[in-house]
């Protein structure tokens, strides 16, 4: 999976760096699309942004689907596209979902089957889906500008970006693997629960969701969302059916943020910094995968003492058409990415695999997800930057700019943040 998601990130990442540099492409028939949404909307896509500019307009656009997702959780239980006839979240819960889905956090304190409506699915969560991945790729291309140029005053036009990432990178894959997905057996409905007889038959019936999940499930990964359609996420047979749907499932959701450390090279016109950017993430991905591949695979020895087979690995809490070596890198790759979409449970991995899996996530620079991970990466680039010139007794730059006191203090404003908020909290 690893190996065929490189092959397909190279070239990816030379069309991504296309398209962003407003090269011929083989997706230009979207043109008259992107400009119609130009035209209703009053923007000049050619107008050139600063970093200020640019900044408000990605806060803005993200107030106004905040309140439009808040209105649709709120209201989603009189709102058509509600078979089953679930509820409306409550403030709290409206407002925790509408937050964690705007910034592509996607923490789910509802299950899909009772805690939302087909509407809420698809007009609020599988559109924040699509529009929080791109907000996150067309800031990253507002920076790969900024190291291009060397200045904050000409980034080219966020809008032109974000529209781009939609109509040329996400919109056409999620179409393609949705189609896949239907192929085997994913879902795709507006009817409401389906009424089977269990198999103790006779008069037992169980009811089925089910739903419009091939639409969702395929920008889920692909943007690095990770919101799942069904409360189990992708151990459900629906959201993930068998070996196949798990190994696209897996490729898409690795493939935009490596395919975007190629494409800053390529952009920059710098491949062996791209090259060398990978390596360094590889080698720390590699770190934290194989360890718990290995450990999921031999299983817990203190339950092996007691009798019990180990052969197929520490099996609690995973999917057996999936199995433990797939389950172990999934749990890695999901985390060091920052999807958050799980095929088995964690909580139920070794104790060291488990700390590998918040390793990962604490890190959140190997890859990293839609444009954050290299952004992310960027920071420790500038701090290692930094010590290594203080090493070597010269003034340290990068790409043709001076790494100096005011330089450092943000960078490590940046890398402490994270950390105070969760270690005040």
């Amino acid at each position: 999976m690893f190996v065929l998601t490189l092959a397909l990130a190279i070239p990816f990442g030379k069309y991504i760096a296309k398209v962003y540099e407003g090269e011929k492409s083989l997706l230009d028939f979207f043109t008259p699309l992107e400009n119609f949404f130009f035209r209703i909307s009053g923007i000049d896509a050619k107008r050139e942004m600063n970093w200020k500019e640019s900044m408000v307009a990605l806060l803005t656009i993200n107030l106004v689907w905040f309140l439009f997702a808040m209105f649709i959780l709120m209201n989603q239980g009189w709102l058509p596209m509600n078979p089953d006839h679930n509820p409306s979240m409550s403030s709290d819960l409206a407002f925790n979902t509408a937050i964690s889905f705007l910034v592509n956090c996607n923490l789910q304190d509802y299950s899909g089957e009772t805690g939302a409506t087909y509407l809420s699915q698809l007009v609020c969560f599988m559109f924040l889906q699509f529009v929080s991945a791109a907000t996150g790729l067309a800031a990253a291309v507002v920076v790969f500008n900024a190291l291009k140029e060397r200045t904050t005053d000409k980034l080219g036009n966020f809008y032109n970006y974000f529209i781009k990432s939609l109509t040329r990178i996400l919109l056409p894959i999620s179409v393609v693997v949705a189609i896949l997905f239907m192929l085997n057996g994913m879902p795709m409905t507006f009817e409401g629960k389906q009424t089977i007889t269990s198999l103790q038959g006779g008069t037992d019936t169980v009811n089925v969701s089910t739903g419009p999940v091939a639409a969702m499930i395929p920008i889920k990964h692909l943007g690095t969302n990770g919101g799942g359609f069904f409360g189990v996420n992708s151990a459900h047979p629906f959201e993930n059916p068998n070996y196949f749907t798990n190994i696209i499932e897996m490729i898409i959701q690795l493939l935009i943020p490596m395919a975007m450390v190629f494409a800053l090279g390529y952009y920059l016109r710098k491949k062996k910094l791209a090259w060398m950017i990978f390596g360094v993430m590889t080698l720390g991905f590699l770190c934290l995968v194989i360890p718990n591949m290995i450990m999921e695979q031999h299983g817990n020895p203190a339950i092996a003492k007691m009798g019990v087979d180990m052969s197929a690995g520490a099996m609690e809490g995973k999917e057996v058409r999936f199995g433990t070596p797939a389950s172990a890198y999934w749990s890695i790759v999901t985390t060091v990415i920052s999807t958050g979409s799980v095929n088995s449970f964690h909580d139920s991995f070794m104790p060291l695999s488990g700390m590998n899996e918040m390793l990962a996530m604490m890190v959140n620079a190997f890859y990293g997800g839609c444009g954050v991970g290299i952004l992310n990466f960027f920071i420790f680039i500038i701090i290692a930057v930094f010590i290594s010139g203080l090493m070597v007794g010269r003034t340290p730059e990068f790409l043709g700019k001076k790494i100096e006191a005011r330089e450092m203090k943000i960078a490590v404003v940046v890398t402490l943040l994270s950390a105070l908020l969760i270690k005040g909290g």
